[in-house]
């Protein structure tokens, strides 16, 4: 009898646009999330929002906060506070070592990415450091030329 291979894939849920203009990534990590059934099958529908997450450690464990997860429409009385925090499940001595870098460097943790890996809902937490003003302007006057130069190279072929 041969065993055909799990399905390997990561689909991409939500990507966090807004955290690559605030900060610069430092680190990134990949945490599990502890979700209710009808969590997945509204995250499966897409219906997310990272926009104003961000990750906390309390009593040695790792939480997300503020990520919106819309209600599943066929959930009725199943169905969770769309903003309840979640629990992120990682190694311990990971949790100790992001610890220990956010109380001595003062940088934070958000929440970049939310994929599917083997059906399972995985969460990319970046290590991250705010972003001055001018560090802000830097990066959008790079994607602009960038773009601009993307576009003579299109006219030009």
């Amino acid at each position: 009898m041969f065993y055909l291979p799990k399905d390997t894939g990561v689909k991409q849920i939500v990507f966090n646009k807004k955290a690559y203009h605030e900060y610069h990534v430092l680190e990134k990590f990949e945490a599990g999330i502890e979700l209710f059934g009808t969590e997945v099958k509204s995250i499966r529908q897409g219906n997310i929002n990272l926009k104003e997450a961000f990750c906390i450690i309390k009593d040695g464990e790792l939480f997300v906060r503020q990520m919106h997860i819309s209600p599943y429409e066929k959930g009725n009385i199943f169905n969770k506070d769309p903003i309840r925090s979640k629990k992120l499940l990682m190694h311990k001595r990971e949790i100790n070592k992001l610890y220990a870098r956010i109380k001595q460097d003062g940088l934070a943790l958000i929440p970049l990415l939310v994929y599917f890996r083997n059906s399972r809902v995985k969460l990319e937490i970046g290590l991250v450091r705010g972003k001055k003003l001018h560090d802000k302007r830097e990066s959008e006057a790079e994607k602009t030329t960038n773009r601009d130069i993307e576009r003579r190279l299109k006219v030009s072929e």
